[in-house]
């Protein structure tokens, strides 16, 4: 049995307000041929296949779509499905009747009976040989939300023991209805400690002093492979082969500029073997000017050599513009936009900082201390922590023009 481990699609996402339908469509390509070539029987996506709980129809057709040709290409692949944080669980699972006919099995939410207790035989899905026969059992565990995993009375940590218990009680769940030729792998959408995270991890999941994590050993020994998703950089956990992250198939942030995207491959008998990972094409580039912040002049003119616009545009590179300013520049965009007109990029983020000085910042201010400074004072506090600079005598004087016309009372 070959099995494709792939997760955070994110169909539908913009990227600095660009759409990226092509780049989905040619990814969703790309896999197509990838699963064939690679004669792949199982396909686990493992959450956060929309980037948003109301995907646009076009994201849905699309991925509806690659379903129907994926199928269609191979009538004997099965495909499991399960839901990340971004996705709607329920929106999710809505065509789940006709797609199990497919052999697609889609897992947003975890059901349970009327007592509370968590049906865990909608959570272990079958795997079959080209016989027909059980090769597999998966433990296709969604993005797991407060109410959704056991709770553990007296808990120091109620998320990880939670979620921790919810997974040995899916393993234990299986092993009473595998047999001694058959495995165990699991699915999850969910961040473990000690993973490397991109620059859009940092915003996308809330930080609770860590206690959103979950660690390696939660995940039982026998379990022979781990496909999990949420975190968009590819990588082995807590030092496992078997415990991975494929990352996202795009780059989502600038922070990815180097990074290679990839999918994970490997083959399953009585053991897991031959895993290995396969570089998604880079479809539209970053491109990032210049590589370290630069005055704005010398980012001018290094812009204006870029090379001219071509007939496809679609392709251009997303560019991050990285500009070293001494001060406040209201015309900074107008300027940038300027020296890149006709240029084969597309403007995606302007990056700016300003000289380090060793002048005080970041000073603590007393409600006391605070009382006692002088409007002009704070300003120029501001000022400093915000520029590294003094305010230039200008702006000092229009700030005392506003300030004298606020006091100013008319008789």
């Amino acid at each position: 049995m070959k099995i494709l481990h792939t997760a955070d699609w994110h169909i539908g996402q913009l990227f600095h307000e660009y759409d990226r339908s092509a780049e989905h469509r040619q990814f969703l390509d790309w896999l197509l041929l990838t699963l064939q070539s690679e004669k792949i029987d199982v396909l686990l996506i493992s959450g956060d296949v929309f980037d948003i709980s109301n995907p646009s129809a076009t994201s849905v057709k699309m991925f509806y779509t690659f379903l129907n040709q994926a199928a269609k290409a191979n009538p004997n692949l099965q495909i499991v499905i399960t839901a990340g944080n971004h996705d709607s669980a329920s929106r999710l699972e809505a065509p789940k009747p006709l797609l199990e006919s497919s052999n697609v099995h889609i897992i947003g939410m975890v059901e349970k009976d009327s007592e509370g207790s968590i049906d865990y035989e909608k959570l272990v899905i079958p795997l079959h040989d080209a016989s027909g026969n059980i090769k597999t059992w998966c433990l296709a565990i969604p993005f797991l939300r407060m109410g959704d995993y056991p709770v553990i009375p007296n808990s120091e940590n109620p998320y990880t023991e939670g979620i921790t218990a919810l997974y040995q009680n899916a393993f234990h769940y299986a092993c009473q209805k595998k047999q001694d030729t058959q495995n165990i792998i699991a699915m999850g959408h969910l961040h473990t400690y000690q993973a490397e995270i991109t620059g859009l991890d940092t915003v996308e999941r809330p930080i609770m002093g860590g206690v959103e994590c979950l660690p390696a050993t939660a995940f039982h020994p026998d379990i022979k492979y781990v496909a999990l998703g949420h975190i968009h950089k590819a990588q082995r956990i807590g030092g496992k082969e078997h415990i991975r992250y494929s990352g996202s198939p795009l780059p989502m942030s600038f922070s990815e500029l180097n990074y290679k995207h990839q999918v994970i491959v490997f083959e399953l008998e009585e053991e897991i073997s031959n895993i290995k990972a396969i570089e998604i094409p880079i479809f539209v580039p970053l491109q990032r000017i210049p590589s370290s912040h630069a005055p704005l002049q010398e980012v001018i003119d290094l812009l204006r050599q870029l090379p001219p616009a071509q007939n496809n545009p679609e392709v251009a590179p997303y560019l991050e513009v990285r500009v070293l300013l001494d001060g406040p520049e209201p015309a900074l965009r107008h300027k940038i936009e300027t020296a890149l007109e006709g240029k084969h990029v597309k403007l995606a983020r302007i990056d700016k900082t300003y000289p380090v000085s060793p002048k005080e910042k970041n000073e603590f201010i007393t409600e006391e201390k605070l009382n006692e400074l002088k409007p002009l004072e704070i300003f120029e506090k501001a000022y400093l922590n915000r520029y590294n600079a003094d305010v230039p005598d200008d702006l000092v004087q229009l700030f005392r023009q506003v300030t004298q016309e606020i006091n100013h009372t008319p008789e």
